[in-house]
This record gives C-alpha cells, sequence and structure tokens, in this order.
C-alpha cells in the first residue's frame, strides 16, 4: 500500500512538472521616441507601427515627434484590414 502510494506521487510531480512551460513568442520592439524608418518606407510597415503606438503604455512613452514621418500611400494595392 505504501509503495502505491509513492509510486502515485512520483507519477504526479513528474505530470506536474511538465505543466506550464515558457512562450516562444518573441516580445514586439519597443515604442520609442522616433518613427523608425520602416513606417515611412511601406504602408504596412506604417500600420505595424500604428498598432505599436496604439498598444504601448501611454503613461511611461515620451511624446513621439511624427514631423519627419511620411506616411506612405500606395494607390495600387487592395485596402487591407484594421483591427
Amino acid at each position: 500500500m505504501k509503495k502505491s502510494w509513492i509510486v502515485v506521487a512520483s507519477l504526479a510531480a513528474a505530470a506536474l512538472s511538465a505543466c506550464g512551460g515558457g512562450s516562444d513568442d518573441a516580445a514586439a520592439p519597443a515604442v520609442t521616441q522616433e518613427v523608425p524608418a520602416s513606417a515611412s518606407a511601406s504602408v504596412g510597415g506604417f500600420v505595424a507601427y500604428l498598432v505599436a503606438l496604439v498598444a504601448s503604455d501611454a503613461n511611461t512613452l515620451e511624446p513621439v515627434d511624427v514631423s519627419a514621418a511620411t506616411p506612405p500611400s500606395d494607390d495600387a494595392a487592395e485596402p487591407s484590414v484594421i483591427d
């Protein structure tokens, strides 16, 4: 009886230790005070930068100077869905 409890406890400990694990998701680069060059290079880069800017914590972010950024335009591309 005692041996079976040890086996059950060992199996439970082994099963629980396999749970958890980490995620391999790469963190998005932090939004800085400068608009990256990729935001002016393509519409996709511009939208990605705006999504990151909106998702950032406004209480810790310094004001962003957008005067040097030129929003790109692409008259030939299909409109994209923005969440």
